[in-house]
């Protein structure tokens, strides 16, 4: 018996990165090793049946336990940026967004995480917080990932694509496993902070009664210190071009990361007979942000086996968060907790899961309302700007020049604020973090819950000789979803009943049959999905799908499928107060007679900045200038939201090529997208006299505010390529990566309102791995590569510079002890770089991970 340790790793530039560790028999070629191990895998997650990965009818790819664990990443979540067509943006240290397939953002609602087929999100949000909830990473068995639309099977919002990470089996996987991963972050001569310490320690227990009975328990606690957002980019640095003012002598001046300083802090002031755009002074992130990781999570599972193939499951599982946050703002996210629970019966013909996610915010707080009212509690706005202006004229008749004016009324004006690190401010953003109304204070204070429950049947195991015969399998299944809001006054309120909660629920089901022809060389998937939303009519979706194996190596597939999202919680029915603005839902019971009598902010900005500029270069009366301009106000024409809509072809081909040497998985994919959900900005005057509109719109103080959800009226088109390579070179080597081209195509209808696309072009990834180099020693690398896009969203505009990065790591197992030691560095090099705006960048983060294993002697 010959003992063939062989090695399946994935990345070369994109995607894999896998390890696989396997025994052979004697006179096995590495040929058939490459076929069991990589054509012949189950996967579930593409038709929610097991089934090779062969004949998976779309783009489906997976990481597994054995794989993840020869990776140069420190955790299995970072692993996942390395499968094929992912992309991550990384807000914090403890927050990562994974997405597929474009149209990136910090809150992907387009994008399901799903925990063994169990949704992961924070109800309020509709999207989840990273890994929060997430499984455990020595719990976790494989992972799977679905590039691109899968609203057929799953409904809601897997228009982009979904992951889908499987735990270990208790009954399968007993034993005690201890992990204790140590590092350092914040090095380098450029960081203020000095080298910050970073810790992570896990635990997973797992047990068994004869084969009847068996639990599980995981623990893991999380503390370290985040990356620092201080990017000093002038977001206003045209808005006093005019006057000559520009850099830091901007007036205006608005850093990225710096808060209470935006549209809604400032004013137009006349001075010394110009007009100059003026704002409140405000504060750094760096200087208000608490930057400390300290995050708990836990689950524990009770399993019963009445008959073989049949299990019977409940779970509880829990996470207590503390960490930084990113949405259209940046939140401080602290004793923030998640709890779900979950009662799930399976046999081999159905499948019923009902599960309850509670969610709290607990003490979190918004950064940016932190920081204007900060200000505004030192002193008022209206007392400010009076300071400001009078305090700039004394210095010009002192004979000072309008730059160093500017700056004398600024001190002036600032004069007794606030100042971070005081006793006085602590006590004052104290105060401000516990008043839950953004106008006068920071707290973010929701209570939310989602209720699911959904059941799969298998037709094909109630009449299995019908099906046999005529070589098909039928499916169906049918879910129900409920969330539950209890109003804050700020976050959330119900405008029927302010005693009541808010419910907004959905019910859906789908039918799958599966027909193989041609000796089972030709299968063809057909399904048909349909939902039904509060506030929505029936919608439907379609999927078909063929693969073709004219031998048993090699498969090539096509698709077709259409998905709708339905808004979220919070783009129905969210009424947040921030910063002067009133983000309102875009459902008619939120926003009745906002969107018919506003006018759209874009039309507003343009038209306040040519009457300044007429008056400063012009000589224009500002009631001249207003009467100039007016024709450039435009009348809001948005309207109340409609569920978004995607239509995806897919193309594909899997197999073995080059003499069975290496394996290939590439596909190419076209979608069209109708109904993207957005946000409009409007404003309305605050009369009803149409000859004052255009002087009301002029003032800041004469306007109300509003950000509403609604739909674009633009038609967009994007398409991409993934291709993915294995390649193993001999017994100890081997080479995998992807490479992945995105690509928006047009627009069609354009009018600016549609999501950013946010998505480079190109996305690079190779690890070479090492594996038993000398006794049990093994290494690997792995590169990434991402070129610049172009980064929109309504905390900043800009673009994301492209970055290489080199991640390593060397390991060694102790066999007599079953102790693996890891000691590897992302970002090796320690080259800042960022993965979106808005957010901090990365830099080099090097760690030593202990891992401990004591299998059970019922563990297979």
């Amino acid at each position: 018996m010959i003992k063939i340790k062989t090695i399946i790793i994935s990345y070369l530039i994109g995607s894999n990165c896998i390890a696989q560790q396997i025994d052979s028999v004697q006179g096995m070629k590495l040929t058939d090793t490459i076929r069991l191990h990589h054509l012949n895998e189950i996967v579930i997650s593409a038709s929610r049946i097991s089934e090779t990965i062969l004949r998976s009818p779309i783009s489906i790819d997976q990481l597994k336990a054995a794989e993840i664990n020869n990776l140069p990443t420190a955790s299995a979540f970072e692993a996942i940026e390395n499968m094929k067509g992912v992309h991550i943006l990384t807000p914090s240290l403890g927050f990562k967004v994974i997405n597929t397939r474009g149209f990136a953002n910090t809150t992907n609602v387009r994008f399901t995480q799903l925990i063994d087929e169990i949704d992961n999100q924070a109800p309020h949000i509709g999207a989840p917080i990273a890994n929060a909830l997430g499984a455990d990473d020595l719990d976790i068995d494989k992972i799977e990932i679905i590039p691109g639309t899968a609203s057929a099977l799953y409904g809601m919002n897997a228009i982009n694509g979904l992951v889908n990470i499987r735990t270990k089996d208790p009954f399968r996987f007993q034993g005690l496993s201890i992990r204790q991963l140590s590092g350092l972050n914040h090095l380098g001569n450029n960081d203020e902070k000095g080298p910050q310490f970073f810790s992570q320690t896990n635990l997973r227990y797992a047990q068994s009664v004869k084969s009847k009975f068996a639990f599980k328990i995981n623990l893991a606690y999380t503390n370290g210190n985040d990356w620092v957002a201080d990017n000093k980019t002038d977001l206003a640095s045209t808005l006093n071009s005019t006057t000559g003012l520009t850099g830091q002598n901007n007036p205006a001046f608005d850093e990225v990361n710096s808060y209470g300083n935006e549209s809604p802090n400032r004013r137009t002031l006349t001075l010394n007979g110009k007009k100059y755009v003026v704002a409140r002074t405000g504060y750094r992130e760096t200087e208000i942000a608490d930057y400390n990781i300290q995050n708990y999570k836990g689950d524990i599972g009770l399993f019963f086996k009445p008959k073989h193939n049949t299990e019977l499951s409940l779970t509880y599982k829990g996470a207590q968060i503390n960490t930084i946050y990113q949405r259209s703002n940046r939140f401080r996210l602290q004793n923030y907790t998640l709890q779900q629970y979950t009662l799930n019966y399976h046999s081999p013909l159905f499948l019923v899961r009902t599960y309850l996610t509670k969610e709290n915010t607990g003490r979190s707080y918004n950064l940016r309302s932190l920081a204007e009212n900060m200000d505004r509690a030192f002193k008022t706005d209206n007392q400010w700007f009076s300071d400001y202006t009078t305090a700039y004229s004394n210095a010009i008749s002192a004979g000072e020049n309008s730059a160093e004016a500017h700056q004398l009324a600024r001190n002036y004006a600032d004069n007794g604020r606030y100042e971070p690190g005081t006793r006085i401010y602590e006590q004052k953003k104290e105060e401000l973090i516990n008043i839950n109304n953004w106008d006068i204070g920071a707290a973010l204070r929701v209570h939310s819950y989602l209720s699911h429950s959904e059941g799969l049947f298998k037709w094909d195991k109630l009449f299995p000789v019908f099906f046999n015969k005529i070589q098909s399998q039928l499916l169906s299944g049918f879910d129900h979803r409920s969330y539950i809001i209890i109003p804050d006054g700020n976050y959330f309120i119900n405008p029927v009943d302010s005693t009541k909660n808010i419910v907004y629920s959905k019910t859906g089901g789908f039918i799958q049959l599966n027909k193989d022809v041609l000796k089972k060389q030709i299968r063809i998937s057909a399904t048909i999905r349909g939902d039904k939303s509060d506030y929505f009519d029936w919608k439907f979706n379609p999927r078909i799908a063929i693969t073709y194996s004219p031998e048993e190596t090699i498969c090539f597939r096509t698709a077709y499928q259409s998905g709708y999202r339905f808004p979220s919680i919070f783009e129905g029915f969210s009424n947040v107060n921030s910063g002067g603005v009133k983000r309102v839902g875009g459902l008619p019971i939120m926003s009745n007679g906002v969107f018919e009598n506003s006018y759209t902010k874009i039309s507003i900005d343009e038209f306040q900045a040519e009457v300044n500029s007429d008056i400063n270069t012009l000589g224009l009366t500002q009631a001249q200038a207003i009467e100039k301009n007016k024709s450039i106000l435009k009348k809001n024409t948005y309207t109340y939201l409609q569920p978004e809509f995607v239509r995806s072809f897919e193309f594909g081909f899997r197999g073995l090529i080059l003499h069975n040497n290496i394996y290939i998985d590439a596909d190419l994919y076209y979608n069209s997208y109708n109904n993207f959900i957005a946000q409009v900005e409007t404003n309305i005057p605050k009369t009803n006299n149409s000859d004052s509109i255009p002087t009301y719109l002029y003032s800041r103080l004469k306007q109300d505010r509003y950000r509403l959800w609604t739909n674009s009226k633009s038609k967009i088109y994007n398409y991409g390529a993934n291709i993915s390579l294995k390649y193993k070179y001999n017994e100890l080597y081997s080479l995998v990566g992807n490479i992945t081209y995105s690509k928006l195509d047009r627009t069609d209808n354009k009018d600016g309102l549609e999501d950013g696309y946010n998505t480079p072009e190109w996305m690079l990834n190779g690890t070479l791995i090492a594996e038993n180099i000398w006794k049990t020693f093994g290494a690997s690398i792995s590169a990434r590569y991402q070129s610049k896009f172009d980064y929109v969203s309504f905390l900043v505009n800009g673009s994301v510079p492209s970055y290489w990065t080199l991640n390593a790591q060397i390991n060694y197992f102790i066999q007599k002890t079953d102790i693996t030691i890891k000691l590897g560095g992302n970002n090796l090099l320690n080259k800042p770089y960022y993965s979106l705006l808005g957010g901090s960048s990365e830099k080099g983060f090097y760690y030593l991970s202990f891992t401990m294993n004591i299998k059970s002697k019922n563990s297979n």
